[in-house]
């Protein structure tokens, strides 16, 4: 799943909210928050404004 997160966030190629990564995948909000929750701690994304979220650089 964080994979798929991560591929639609490179598609999307500008801060999105979980709930935009939710709709453009067609999944669950619920997998998706969990998929943002490992990434923020992997660091592997940020957030630049709130409640958006970008691939960490």
């Amino acid at each position: 799943m964080k994979e798929q997160v991560l591929n639609a966030m490179r598609e999307a190629g500008k801060p999105v909210s979980a709930g935009e990564v939710a709709k453009s995948m067609n999944a669950d909000r619920k997998e998706v928050d969990k998929a943002f929750a490992d990434l923020k701690k992997e660091g592997a994304i940020v957030s630049p404004v709130r409640c958006k979220w970008t691939l960490a650089n």
